[in-house]
């Protein structure tokens, strides 16, 4: 059923956003303080894109794709209140790590309790990890900054774009030798990045291990470095930034929607949009699959940029050079997720022995884990896929929020959430409506060895491989991050040159999705940021 009832004819706005994700709630939200009349249109009978919480089976509801929260700018929800409009951030334990069946390692953002962790394994890397943090933040400090940024077009020669390119050189001018841990994170392997510090491979993998996930690279793929940093750029308010989210993820996009419609923004769902139409080399309309018509003067897409180049626009409206590079955007996903219902949660063979040592502090049960017991794991998980098949030892996540959010869940029993790769968009030789049964057993047998009998508890379960991803929630051929974050796909070249200042070649259409710099995560700020230049294209009656 609809937020709202699409009335007779055509439907008049100052902005029209397509997709209900994240970042087309925060660009609306963004738009409609400044006293713009917008609508936002979401194909699917449910609001949030990759930010959902459904039911999985009768009484069991899970955050269905994206699954913690990290990454969400304590600005945004400053902005929008979203506290007063129902985000709650619940604790999560500290991430365990097992290095084999019956051993672990504890990765805390208390350094101490890292090290103390780390140095069972190397003294050396116990003792270097603080020097590492910093030397990492450092670079990651630089980034953040950047992530607001609108990236300038190094290919234009005009005076606009020279005096805005030397002031963005002028602002970050204390970089100085820094730049260079910039281009080693761009161009690195993650392995190789961090065995410049580390040596035991036990320790890498648990620093490795983001360089794999939602990403087709392994540990050892040249540019694999700058994923793990990607992964760290979250900035928390204290504890209250980071952790599981009351509700499930859903809770972000509802609070981001409630917060719209106090300023008056409209929400359909069940809208599908099937093109954009161009006047004159201006967006003027959104036409739905249904044939209802949205007209405004600004359109912006939260959809991923493949799916408006190639599919909504008219083909005569995108450059042959602009179609050319979103046709080779590269997209394809290995990611896949897991939904479970479940009698009790995943019992690890390290269990006790993390309650006896004290890892779990105050909590009763790890809500955090990895399966990744070293570098060469990882990396054969990556082999099988490069290859063309799923990983036949696949590299996991496991959350079960249920543990401190009662809200997902009977008395008594648990949702997992599981994460993890590789699971190829296309098999080799191969079908998912063939194998997709086998995949699934292959993830249960890991689990077991680390569980032992989690597979016999399940009640009920969700598997959503790439082409899964693709069909319900629009992520390009499953791509998590809505494209590959790797230097030629990022800041200026993100989604394609040109065009990576939010701005398309059809005048009034914006991009605010995870395609646009800086890329994919639950942060609402590619959303902020095309807000922020649709705004200057206001102001400056450019639209």
């Amino acid at each position: 059923m609809a937020d709202s009832t699409i009335a007779a004819g055509a439907r008049q706005y100052d902005v029209v956003v397509i997709g209900s994700g994240h970042n087309g709630l925060v660009c609306a939200n963004y738009l409609a303080r400044k006293g713009m009349k917008v609508a936002v249109l979401e194909r699917r009978h449910v609001i949030g894109g990759a930010a959902v919480t459904e039911e999985i089976h009768p009484g069991y509801r899970a955050s269905i794709f994206s699954y913690l929260m990290s990454l969400l700018h304590p600005r945004i929800i400053r902005d929008f209140e979203l506290r007063r409009h129902g985000l709650t951030v619940l604790p999560c334990s500290d991430m365990i790590s097992s290095v084999s069946y019956d051993d672990y390692i504890l990765f805390s953002e208390d350094m101490k309790k890292t090290q103390a962790s780390f140095a069972k394994f190397s003294l050396h890397d116990a003792e270097i990890y603080p020097q590492f943090d910093a030397y990492l933040q450092e670079a990651t400090k630089i980034v953040r900054s950047l992530l607001w940024e609108t990236p300038v077009d190094p290919a234009r020669r005009d005076w606009k774009n020279f005096r805005e390119s030397a002031a963005l050189l002028w602002k970050y001018r204390k970089i100085g030798r820094k730049m260079y841990r910039l281009v080693d994170l761009l161009t690195m392997s993650a392995y190789d990045y961090l065995r410049e510090w580390f040596e035991d491979d036990r320790v890498m993998a648990c620093l490795a291990y983001y360089a794999s996930i939602g990403t087709f690279a392994g540990p050892k793929t040249p540019g694999s470095a700058y994923v793990i940093m990607h992964h760290i750029m979250g900035e928390h308010e204290g504890a209250g930034g980071w952790g599981f989210i009351k509700g499930g993820m859903g809770a972000i996009t509802q609070a981001l929607a409630s917060s719209a419609r106090e300023k008056g923004v409209e929400i359909f769902t069940e809208t599908a949009v099937g093109e954009i139409r161009v006047v004159g080399g201006r967006a003027t309309e959104v036409v739905t699959t249904q044939g209802d018509v949205f007209r405004a003067k600004i359109i912006a897409s939260g959809v991923n940029a493949k799916t408006v180049f190639l599919n909504m626009l008219p083909p005569a409206e995108v450059p042959a050079e602009v179609r050319r590079e979103a046709e080779t955007y590269r997209t394809f996903s290995t990611a896949f997720k897991m939904n479970i219902a479940c009698e009790r949660p995943p019992q690890y063979r390290i269990l006790d022995k993390a309650k006896a040592d004290g890892s779990l502090g105050n909590f009763p049960y790890p809500t955090y884990c990895h399966i990744a017991p070293d570098i060469d794991y990882l990396e054969r998980a990556y082999d099988d896929a490069k290859h063309g098949w799923y990983s036949s030892k696949p590299f996991m996540t496991l959350c079960t929020p249920t543990i401190v959010d009662d809200t997902l869940a009977p008395p008594g029993k648990h949702v997992v959430n599981v994460f993890g790769g590789h699971a190829p968009y296309k098999l080799k030789n191969g079908d998912w409506s063939v194998e997709k049964e086998k995949f699934k057993q292959t993830v249960f047998k890991a689990i077991d060895n680390y569980a032992p009998g989690f597979s016999s508890d399940i009640i009920a379960e969700q598997t959503l491989i790439p082409p899964d991803l693709e069909a319900i929630v629009g992520l390009p051929q499953g791509h998590i991050f809505h494209g590959e974050l790797a230097a030629d796909q990022l800041f200026f070249q993100r989604p394609v040159s040109g065009y990576a200042d939010y701005r398309t070649p059809v005048k009034g259409l914006y991009l605010c999705g995870s395609s646009s710099h800086p890329g994919g995560g639950v942060s609402g700020i590619p959303g902020h940021n095309a807000a922020r230049e649709i705004l200057r294209d206001v102001k400056a009656r450019k639209v």
